[in-house]
């Protein structure tokens, strides 16, 4: 079986302002999600599943089921609160959803095969697919994951600083934790991070995760059984989110799983912020310019 792109759409945009999950940013109103499916197609994966909101099925039918159809095999999942699908009778209150790892978690009862999961409004470059799915056909097993390691100064803001999942390696390529730097910027000709007031070095090829993680279904599994220890505990906490990291770290430091850590030297970025939009189209349009894409995705 080819392994199966599983994309996080269910965000709320609340800072956006708007769905940028189907806004247009290339020369044809191409989306984000359309240059990784392209992507994700051209590198061996078999399947697309979009984790979405119930209420968006027919808006993100009508925009890529045309152009997919013939191309690869779709299908969605929705992420919501209910709570008695996982064995907790409990109403729990909830002002927003409760986060990434929570939503891979709707993705449980139709992938049977490894995976990988993406942000919906993040771009990652071609490099990066090719080398998870050679991960997924060949290394993955039910205690051995992965995750693409970005070099951090490939995924910095020109409107400030940025919050990034800092990864330390072993030896041998595979992570030891991750610790999310809050505030993230270059100062100068070098890259710094901010805690306490202090300023911290980074060097430019520092691995960092943009939530570009493989998987096989025994996940499933793990997760939940998490989930339903994080919602309890978490039950007087409405903004609290349970992050596909906390997944990882609690597998590391048990030792039930190991992620090998993939480097890749491709530029990554993404959309925040209505201000990010004109960035991004002007990446794009570069990327079509160079040949990389072609002007018209899916002629």
């Amino acid at each position: 079986m080819k392994p199966t792109l599983l994309i996080l759409a269910a965000g709320m945009a609340s800072r956006y302002g708007s769905m940028k999950q189907i806004d247009g940013f290339g020369p044809n109103g191409e989306t984000i999600i359309d240059y990784s499916i392209f992507d994700a197609i051209k590198a061996g994966f078999g399947k697309v599943v979009f984790i979405i909101k119930e209420e968006f099925v027919e808006n993100f039918k009508s925009i890529y089921e045309p152009k997919l159809k013939g191309r690869i095999e779709i299908d969605y999942v929705f992420q919501n609160f209910d709570l008695k699908q996982f064995g907790i009778e409990e109403e729990i209150y909830r002002e927003k959803p409760w986060g990434t790892a929570h939503a891979i978690l709707s993705g449980r009862h139709i992938i049977k095969e490894p995976f990988c999961v993406i942000n919906a409004d993040d771009y990652y470059g071609f490099d990066a697919f090719k080398k998870m799915v050679d991960f997924l056909n060949t290394d993955a097993s039910d205690s051995n994951f992965s995750i693409i390691g970005y070099q951090i100064g490939k995924t910095l803001s020109e409107f400030g600083s940025v919050s990034r999942g800092v990864c330390k390696t072993s030896e041998a390529g595979y992570l030891e934790e991750i610790n999310e730097r809050t505030q993230v910027y270059k100062k100068g000709d070098i890259i710094v991070y901010e805690e306490n007031g202090q300023e911290y070095p980074l060097a430019f090829d520092t691995p960092v995760s943009m939530n570009f993680w493989g998987f096989t279904p025994a996940v499933f599994k793990l997760a939940e059984e998490l989930f339903k220890k994080f919602a309890i505990e978490n039950k007087e906490k409405p903004k609290a989110e349970f992050f596909i990291p906390l997944i990882g770290e609690h597998l590391v430091r048990t030792n039930q799983a190991t992620f090998k850590v993939i480097p890749t030297d491709s530029q990554w970025f993404g959309v925040t912020y209505k201000e990010d939009k004109p960035f991004v189209q002007a990446s794009i349009d570069q990327l079509v310019k160079d040949g990389i894409y072609p002007e018209k995705l899916w002629n």
